[in-house]
């Protein structure tokens, strides 16, 4: 039984696994001598005012106005080094004078007269003016941080001030690169350099960088260097950014209201005085229509006002005839009150300015292609970044006894065997580098479907080709497919409709055409999946209809791609392609010695750039043990955002409505386990990181139990709970091979890992191209009490029951089944609507949409293979 919450505590180390032969590693950790454990570092709060009260946000300000007080009172402030966040955080070594200093700090800037301000004569030569603004800095002591308990937890101690002493030698770490005008996302570094750059398209530019930082480690404290790509605005003219963004030829196709969005808060420099500035919009009128008053002096040194256009001032002021943007709106980069109009073709976009909207696919198709790199050429890359940034040459990581070695981490890994897999043909196949071929494979348990059809609505494919190759190979597979009762094409005149109207109109056709309901149907979508026609097929499918479906899109269509196709379509239907020889025979250690549920817990947070898009929960969980290749899922909303689930169990008194997603889970278990309650349940959750390990426990776990409880009466179920997290910077690379990617199974639970979790590295999949990454398991608490090689074994096993992939996958099935419900379902909502609504009104937040449920013909099944 699961500790009650207040006691609930992270189980430790205990021994370390033995299974599998040596492999010789290295590791993107790099050795840190630490010498001065006694250091102690003090924080203080850092408050930051214009002289008109506004609070300061802007980080680029921030330090500058830092660095600008230090140089002007770094006697008061006792000649001390300091260390800055770039937001309300300062670290000195040692206390300052007071508790609490104030500072005024005027801070100058170079500008210059531009159009649509107050100028001189045009006559005279532009001049520029040192504009100088007023800074109140408070400096209020916070706490003190000593970096002592960083040795205690290399020593495998406990200690709750070891995440605040590393946090300060990572913000040692950005302070440096700040300092030499890198761009700064968390503990990632961009310089800059063209070299860096990759064109996506739509004037988005990959940027390639590093990211860095210090980790305590079972082998002492280490710092992790790894490469790192962020995405900015293609740097350049403004008109050639907004050409690309919105994918047009020439200007005068501009969308002039998209393009107020998207450049609103943006910086550029001016061609003709090299000045930055923000832009805050664009005129109302062309450069050749929008006047301004100008202020100027006659020979007689008489001051009068003119009015004048844009174009007329520039030709005037700078000799400047515009070539082509006369006939443009101007950039706005003044204020509301004191407009300041610069033209376009003057105008160019600096470097480095993040881009946080989503890509799409094609750019995110682009971005995986290009930021691939293989091991040996990401290993240099890495170890060169470590020689060349000169860390050693910092007097604040001098000051803490820091030295940080050239070389990086060797350990030695294991490589543990593949599991026996069992098909229809083959009762004893030992996958090959974690893959296997189809070609020469039955499925074991393959469907019969008789009423089925095809449905197209792209015009650029071959129905009765593609209709003869699936039976053909699903018969190849052992499966009894008849011929399809209908091949529907989408009448013309529906091709320019909404999504919505589309798919309604297909069915309507497809009624006219199937006496019997179809137990499937093949959909051949005009592109990849997720398109606008895809979330409302599924949902009418899987909602309205209850009938099983598989979409596929035009493009190269060979025998691999319709055997991957025939994978996908047998589970869906409820069949199974293959299982492990250990589950077969029912000797998966602890797991078949009493009825174990096995779940996987995912949060899905929608792509980059759609900050209210509500999150979607998933989970999935096993059915009929004493399987372990099959699930069913259970997927709800929740806040945008927000990671943690709260929809697990919703207790309901009257026994109406929802009672969450885990009584679902425990029922179907019970329903497909020939009655038989779970006296185990290991529970496998993605993408939290180490600060939210204790609210899983405490909450999620929790309301897993409560869900139990509500089934009646009984033993409470003993629990293992195993974090995934995939979002890490931990590389491995074989030492001897360094060309080669580590070999599929690769484990390692030395040197490297936390000195006092329960946790272990895992490279389960084959990578074939790239770099592969290896996942950070964490077993949080482990009440059924598995051995660590068991435990190792089971999560490498889960790997291969993946059931719609010939391949070994990097992560545990259950959680890479619950990802796939949660981004399926989120097509069923609008989240645009969504968007739209929660922003509108001052302070009323939009209720969070629930997903529809799916219909029973299909909620049992794997509809998210």
């Amino acid at each position: 039984m699961v500790l009650s919450s207040k006691e609930q505590v992270i189980m430790t180390r205990t021994a370390v696994g033995k299974a599998g032969r040596n492999i010789n590693l290295l590791s993107n950790h790099f050795p840190v001598r630490f010498t001065s454990s006694d250091t102690v570092f003090y924080q203080y709060t850092v408050s930051m005012k214009h002289e008109n009260k506004n609070v300061v946000e802007n980080k680029r300000i921030s330090r500058k106005v830092i660095e600008k007080m230090y140089q002007t009172y770094r006697s008061e402030l006792a000649n001390k080094d300091y260390i800055y966040d770039g937001e309300r955080s300062l670290f000195t070594v040692g206390p300052l004078s007071q508790s609490m200093l104030e500072f005024a700090v005027v801070l100058e800037e170079i500008s210059a007269r531009a159009a649509g301000s107050h100028s001189e004569g045009h006559k005279k030569r532009m001049k520029r003016v040192h504009k100088t603004t007023l800074f109140k800095v408070t400096l209020t002591y916070a706490t003190k941080i000593p970096l002592g308990p960083i040795g205690v937890a290399l020593r495998g101690g406990e200690s709750p001030e070891v995440q605040g002493a590393l946090m300060v030698l990572n913000v040692i770490l950005r302070q440096q690169q700040a300092r030499k005008g890198c761009l700064l996302v968390r503990q990632s570094f961009f310089n800059g350099d063209p070299k860096s750059f990759t064109d996506l398209g739509g004037g988005v530019t990959a940027c390639q960088g590093l990211h860095s930082s210090f980790l305590a480690t079972v082998g002492g404290l280490s710092l992790s260097m790894d490469v790192a790509t962020t995405m900015i605005l293609t740097p350049g003219p403004v008109i050639d950014f907004l050409i690309a963004n919105q994918n047009i030829e020439e200007p005068k196709q501009v969308n002039w209201i998209k393009a107020k969005r998207m450049l609103r808060n943006l910086r550029i420099i001016t061609k003709h005085n090299k000045m930055e500035h923000k832009i805050i919009g664009f005129s109302e009128f062309p450069c050749n229509r929008q006047r301004f008053l100008w202020k100027v002096r006659d020979d007689d040194r008489e001051c009068h006002t003119v009015e004048i256009t844009v174009s007329e001032y520039y030709k005037r002021r700078y000799q400047l005839d515009l070539s082509w943007s006369s006939g443009y709106p101007c950039l706005d980069i003044g204020s509301h009150r004191d407009p300041i109009y610069v033209p376009l073709e003057l105008c160019d976009l600096i470097p480095l300015q993040r881009y946080t909207k989503a890509l799409s696919s094609k750019q995110r198709a682009s971005l995986v292609q290009q930021s691939r790199q293989k091991p040996q050429e990401k290993s240099k890359m890495i170890s060169h970044a470590v020689r060349s940034n000169n860390y050693d040459e910092d007097p604040l990581l001098a000051a803490c006894g820091i030295q940080i070695e050239k070389g990086m981490t060797r350990l030695t890994g294991r490589v543990l065997p593949a599991p026996i897999l069992i098909f229809g043909n083959d009762v004893g196949f030992i996958p090959d580098h974690g893959q296997w071929k189809l070609s020469d494979k039955i499925l074991l348990d393959p469907v019969k479907i008789g009423v089925w059809a095809v449905v197209n609505f792209s015009a650029r494919i071959d129905l009765n080709y593609v209709s003869r190759e699936v039976i053909n190979c699903a018969r190849r597979k052992g499966m009894r497919i008849d011929h399809p009762q209908a091949l529907i094409m989408e009448q013309s005149l529906y091709v320019e409709r909404g999504p919505i109207v589309r798919v309604e109109r297909m069915f309507d056709q497809l009624r006219k055409e199937l006496r019997d309901k179809p137990q499937f149907i093949l959909c051949i979508l005009p592109e990849r999946k997720h398109n606008d026609l895809y979330g409302p097929w599924k949902k009418k499918c899987l909602q309205e209809e209850g009938i099983m479906s598989q979409c596929m899109c035009t493009g190269k269509h060979n025998e691999p791609y319709f055997q991957k196709l025939i994978l996908k379509i047998n589970v869906k239907l409820g069949g199974i392609n293959w299982v492990l020889a250990l589950e077969d025979r029912k000797e998966i250690p602890l797991v078949h010695q009493k009825p174990t549920l096995i779940l996987g817990l995912d949060v899905w947070h929608g792509s980059a750039g759609h900050s209210d898009t509500p999150s979607v929960a998933a989970v999935v969980g096993s059915r009929c043990w004493p399987s372990i290749s099959k699930y069913r899922a259970s997927v709800r909303t929740q806040s945008p955002k927000m990671e943690l689930m709260d929809s697990l169990c919703i207790p309901n008194p009257n026994g109406l409505g929802d009672d969450g997603m885990i009584r679902e889970m425990l029922f179907e278990f019970y329903e497909s386990s020939k009655g038989q309650k779970p006296e185990q349940i290991i529970i496998f959750r993605d993408g939290v990181s180490e600060s939210q390990f204790i609210q899983v426990l405490n909450i999620e776990v929790d309301q897993i139990i409560k869900a139990y409880v509500m089934m009646g009466e009984g033993p409470l179920p003993k629990i293992t709970v195993i974090i995934a997290q995939k979002n890490h910077h931990t590389k491995l690379f074989q030492a001897d091979t360094p060309e080669k990617n580590v070999p599929p199974g690769t484990v390692v639970d030395t040197s490297i890992i936390n000195p006092r979790h329960h946790n272990f590295y895992m490279c389960a999949h084959n990578g074939i191209i790239g770099t592969s990454r290896p996942v950070h398991y964490h077993v949080l608490i482990d009440e059924i009490g598995f051995g660590v090689d068991d435990l190792q074994q089971l999560v490498h096993s889960l790997s291969y029951v993946y059931q719609r992939s010939n391949s070994a996958i990097s992560i545990v099935a259950p959680i890479a089944y619950a990802h796939h419900a949660a981004v399926q379902l989120s097509q069923f909502i609008k989240f645009e609507d969504y968007a739209s609504d929660a922003s509108s009104g001052e302070g009323v937040v939009a209720p969070v949409p629930e997903l529809p449920r799916l219909n029973t013909n299909v909620q049992n099944s794997m509809f998210f293979c």
